[in-house]
């Protein structure tokens, strides 16, 4: 049974009340953060493997916490949490950095189903590294047991799910993929419609992979595809 711990930021204490309980039901340790100032501390002073951050808090927001773990170069994984339905929230959390995101108010075994899914993607289980042969694509190589990329001999930055995404489309190169296939193979489940986040995920590894042979196109009302020029 798992013991990572789980810290929880928000300034509602019947959310951090539910959410510890269905983690804790799953062998999660938890500790609470209500405001932005404690959640850096409480990251500093505890190393959680995984932060539930809702955007809203007193002191300082959940953007601003983000913006700053990925400028000092942490990997903490992020599930950001915003009080609105609204698009630009989601995706401003995802530029940031966050590896995913809910909407209130929440289910709270979809919560952990989240939790789980973003701590398995962060390399949790250990694959054989004969299972997982180097990827050579035109000048790009992806080596999944060591969870690296290489454009034209250099070390290329990918967050997890970023690399996840980047994954899926090499082992399916030249095929196209639909957001809710790539949802379902990168992300682990099902994502119930959020489909923006994928369009999030590719316009950064765009970015990420510019000048080299590797690029991604998209096939309007239909998916992606990897192409090698």
């Amino acid at each position: 049974m798992t013991s990572e711990l789980i810290l929880l930021v928000d300034d509602e204490p019947n959310i951090i009340q539910l959410a510890s309980l269905y983690l804790n039901r799953e062998g999660y340790r938890v500790e609470a953060a209500s405001d932005g100032p404690a959640a850096l501390q409480s990251i500093a002073r505890l190393q959680p493997a995984l932060m539930v951050l809702d955007v809203m808090l007193p002191g300082m927001d959940g953007f601003e916490i983000c913006r700053r773990l990925r400028a000092a170069g942490s990997n903490l994984p992020i599930i950001m949490v915003t009080a609105r339905d609204d698009d630009i929230d989601k995706i401003l959390g995802l530029e940031l950095g966050a590896d995913d995101y809910l909407t209130k108010p929440f289910n709270p075994r979809e919560l952990v189903a989240r939790v789980k899914a973003v701590l398995r993607r962060g390399g949790g289980q250990a694959v054989p590294e004969s299972t997982q042969p180097l990827l050579r694509l035109g000048d790009v190589e992806i080596d999944p047991p060591r969870r690296e990329v290489r454009a034209r001999g250099r070390l290329v930055d990918l967050r997890t799910q970023e690399f996840e995404v980047l994954l899926v489309l090499a082992r399916h190169a030249g095929l196209v993929l639909t957001r809710e296939k790539l949802l379902e193979l990168a992300w682990g489940y099902d994502f119930a419609g959020q489909t923006r986040t994928v369009d999030v995920h590719i316009g950064q590894l765009r970015r990420k992979l510019a000048g080299s042979a590797v690029s991604i196109e998209t096939l309007t009302g239909v998916g992606y595809k990897l192409v090698i020029a």
